[in-house]
């Protein structure tokens, strides 16, 4: 858009104040800076550019300019006067409509992810922010060392990245209690991953989780809560892995959700373990470290740091406790299991 293209009402007594300003030497009034930033922050509301508003006003300028070379000081003053205010009133308009935008946004994601608000209502709002909810939708979240916050350094690096990389592909970035977000479409199975990678090269210590696709306006409440319940999974667990898949981890709320069921197994199973010197701590991490290895015992001893010798006397003597041979594969599944479920329920520490 020229100069040419904007409205003379947002130009309105620009001339008249510029001329007398000039014959007289006088700095504009106040009032007359008022109606200035009022028309800068009209012409940003109706969608202008400042750089045409700033080359109209440079043209109505030349229009009116004083013929006399010393008139021409005041009139430059009067000129950068005006323009000031003009910018101005637009920016402080610009800046309100990023945060009605920012509100807006924050609503609609805090009602999308805790399945609030009318879900045709809620479709219609979410094409504004590009997504479409009758498709299929994914959710990763990434938990960093710090909380994560709108406009701080690793969220904007990881957009960046996104959009290099995808350009405009219906994906949302936002951030939720203090973790990084990333909304997919389904069938974008490179988004995600990406997202992870970056989220994870750009603070070290972070962890990414992904849920799965998920159909319809409630598929992304449900892959949220995937991610979330991967990323609480993990922790309990003692996972180190950076990137966790949800799919992969469904085991474990399975194994979860007869609490009773399962602490009678660990209590069964793994309890004579706690008449061992030095408790069942060393034994159990020693259980872990070797189901984790794949039941490589040079591979566990590696993990804990001690020979092999050493771990085979320690599963010699969980044996011997517990009447489970850890070697032998049909003891195996019922000492995993109960190892799972003692991780699960933070034994021994807490009680069962």
């Amino acid at each position: 858009m020229t100069e040419r293209d904007i409205p003379e009402q947002y130009l309105a007594g620009y001339a008249r104040i510029l001329s007398d300003v000039a014959a007289t030497g006088r700095r504009l009034t106040r009032q007359e800076l008022d109606s200035r930033r009022a028309l800068g922050e009209q012409a940003a509301e109706a969608g202008y550019g400042l750089r045409a508003l700033v080359g109209a006003h440079l043209a109505a300028a030349r229009a009116v300019w004083p013929a006399s070379p010393g008139l021409a000081d005041g009139a430059l003053a009067a000129l950068h006067q005006a323009v000031d205010a003009f910018a101005e009133g637009y920016e402080r308009a610009q800046r309100l409509a990023v945060r009605q935008e920012e509100a807006a946004r924050r609503e609609f994601i805090d009602d999308l992810l805790y399945g609030r608000s009318d879900l045709g209502r809620l479709a219609e709002r979410a094409e504004r922010f590009g997504l479409r909810l009758s498709h299929a939708h994914a959710v990763a979240v990434a938990q960093g060392p710090t909380p994560y916050t709108e406009g701080d350094a690793v969220p904007r690096r990881v957009e960046q990245a996104l959009l290099a990389r995808f350009g405009n592909r219906d994906v949302l970035l936002t951030t939720k209690d203090g973790r990084l977000l990333c909304i997919a479409p389904g069938h974008e199975e490179e988004v995600l991953p990406c997202f992870a990678q970056q989220a994870h090269a750009a603070a070290d210590g972070s962890r990414v989780a992904l849920g799965r696709p998920r159909p319809g306006p409630g598929g992304v409440v449900q892959s949220y809560e995937e991610a979330l319940n991967a990323l609480e999974m993990a922790e309990r667990l003692g996972l180190d892995d950076p990137v966790l898949h949800a799919g992969d981890l469904l085991v474990y709320p399975v194994l979860a959700r007869d609490r009773q069921a399962m602490a009678d197994l660990v209590q069964a199973t793994l309890g004579p373990l706690t008449t061992a010197r030095g408790g069942a701590q060393p034994l159990l991490d020693t259980l872990t470290a070797y189901f984790d290895a794949g039941c490589v015992a040079t591979e566990a001893a590696r993990r804990l740091s001690l020979s092999v010798r050493a771990l085979t006397y320690r599963l010699a003597r969980i044996h011997h406790l517990t009447g489970a041979d850890p070697s032998d594969p049909a003891h195996r599944y019922k000492l995993q299991t109960a190892t799972i479920g003692a991780r699960l329920l933070d034994w021994p520490a807490k009680e069962l």
